[in-house]
């Protein structure tokens, strides 16, 4: 009896949806730079790692737009 490539399919899917997901050095730069406008206030470590998440997963699920044709700016 043969094997069938059944089980790769949820593989894909968790392999597509990883890549729409924040990494943690790219979370914890946005929080970063969320510290630096708020003035460097300690205090707020929690609330700027789950603003910087929730606005980068955000971002990665909007639909990206195809550029206009080169020959149409001209």
């Amino acid at each position: 009896m043969l094997k069938t490539k059944a089980s790769s399919t949820p593989k894909a899917k968790k392999s597509q949806l990883a890549k729409n997901q924040p990494t943690r050095e790219e979370i914890a730069l946005r929080a970063y730079e969320i510290y630096l406008e708020r003035g460097c206030t300690p205090g707020n470590e929690l609330e700027d790692w789950t603003r910087a998440e929730r606005e980068l997963l955000e971002k990665s699920q909007k639909p990206r737009r195809k550029p206009a044709p080169k020959s149409l700016a001209a």
